[in-house]
């Protein structure tokens, strides 16, 4: 694969340097598998397979764009043709730069072939472990709503005129359950997902013993008395505050004025416990790999120490603007769009403590366990107001399931209000968080 890229790759920009432009060839081959299960019986098993090229060129500080995945001499041909035409449409821009080369890349394991040396029965079979062991875990599993098995392939190249030659593979599998559970006339559902680097660090059966249990717990789930409590935020929960956050810290944000950091570099924006990272080659994380999707090696990237904000992440493009380098962050999903700013492997650094430990010596508090309508928060003035689910905690320890409340407040005023970090680090896909101890949150309920 890497030949054929290489030599496809090399013959566009090769078009391209003749016709006297900067050059950037992306060259991405995917391949992805999906397969549910019910009731052991295989209920979809989906196969896509994809190849495209990428072609962004700059001529007189003007960006021409264009993509293809028909390989012919024509196409070829074409895609360079378009993306040079659309040069003379744009609107000129001096900070429009191509990063250059060669560069050294991280040496990192990202691609494990047991995964494509798996059978396709046995694939199928990591789906029924997971759904079997949600079933058996407690006899209230009523309904799987859907249980899974996924994997993903990917191949990159990217060449430019400056001098960067990058290739590298990577792959990730996974498993997943959704689950309902009833008693008593109630119903609740409970989920859980694993995504891994190496097939061998994939455990079905835990996924859907996780999944019995989120769900077992909420039974029986009732409103909570409003007022400002103590909170602590299981690993999910914070993860999902934290994608709120990577759009914060985002320099293309913070160049449009988009961003509550903006202007906030070496100023204290959270509790002194909390440390924040993007890390572009975390061993085992799904967001690692070599070079960013313009060829910029990975990095790791302090983004957040000891509550003081210290760093941004950065592509190529808003490096330039603000006279700094790349923090090896320009993402692309395809082949079909230009590099942006985005995050690798993102993550509250952890503590020490226990889950316990946490919990402990907190009299009456609220143990959020999912939040609901993230994507009504406002990252401009950090203003979040949304639905929650858990289990209070009395004297320390988790009691009664909780549903129908919210919880809201200011992201700022929450960072500052982390008065403790565990030592439970998990990762939902690119996003990592330990659970956290909130000092008071408001809590909206009867």
């Amino acid at each position: 694969m890497q030949e054929r890229l290489t030599r496809l790759g090399q013959e566009v920009l090769d078009q391209a340097n003749r016709l006297g432009v900067d050059a950037e060839v992306f060259l991405l081959h995917n391949r992805e598998l999906s397969i549910e299960v019910s009731d052991g019986q295989v209920e979809t098993l989906k196969e896509a397979e994809e190849m495209g090229l990428g072609l962004r060129v700059i001529k007189d500080n003007r960006l021409g764009f264009a993509f293809t995945s028909d390989f012919s001499p024509q196409a070829l041909q074409d895609v360079v043709q378009d993306a040079v035409s659309i040069c003379s449409f744009t609107s000129p821009d001096q900070f429009q730069a191509l990063p250059s080369g060669p560069k050294s890349y991280p040496s990192l394991q990202v691609f494990d072939p047991t995964i494509s040396q798996t059978t396709m029965e046995e694939k199928i079979e990591l789906a029924r472990q997971a759904e079997r062991a949600t079933r058996q875990y407690d006899r209230r599993i009523s309904v799987i709503e859907r249980a899974g098995y996924e994997d993903s392939e990917f191949h990159s190249l990217i060449l430019n005129s400056r001098g960067i030659k990058a290739y590298a593979q990577g792959n990730f599998c996974g498993t997943y359950v959704f689950a309902v559970a009833e008693e008593e006339g109630d119903a609740q559902t409970g989920f859980s997902m694993s995504i891994k680097q190496s097939l061998t660090d994939l455990d079905p059966l835990a996924v859907g013993q996780e999944a019995a249990h989120n769900a077992i717990r909420s039974l029986h789930a009732r409103s909570a008395p409003s007022g400002r409590v103590p909170c602590i935020m299981e690993p999910y929960v914070a993860t999902r505050f934290l994608g709120m956050i990577a759009q914060m810290v985002d320099a293309e944000a913070i160049q449009r004025n988009k961003s509550l950091f903006r202007g906030r570099l070496g100023q204290r924006v959270g509790s002194p416990v909390l440390s924040l990272v993007d890390d572009g080659t975390y061993p085992g994380g799904i967001g690692s790999f070599p070079f960013d999707s313009e060829g910029v090696p990975s990095q790791r990237t302090q983004l957040i120490r000891e509550g003081q904000l210290v760093a941004y992440l950065y592509d190529t493009y808003t490096a330039n603007r603000d006279k700094t380098t790349s923090t090896g962050n320009g993402r692309r999903s395809s082949f079909r769009g230009l590099p942006s700013v985005g995050s690798t492997n993102f993550m509250l650094e952890p503590g020490t403590l226990t889950l316990e430990e946490l919990m402990n010596d907190i009299p009456y508090g609220f143990y959020i366990t999912e939040v609901m309508g993230m994507h009504t928060a406002n990252p401009i003035s950090g203003e979040f107001s949304v639905g929650a689910a858990g289990l209070l905690i009395e004297k320390g320890r988790l009691s009664t399931p909780v549903r129908g409340v919210t919880i809201a407040g200011n992201i700022i005023q929450l960072l500052e209000q982390v008065e403790a970090v565990g030592s439970d680090l998990r990762f939902f896909g690119g996003r990592g968080a330990p659970s956290l101890r909130i000092r008071s949150l408001s809590l909206g309920g009867d």
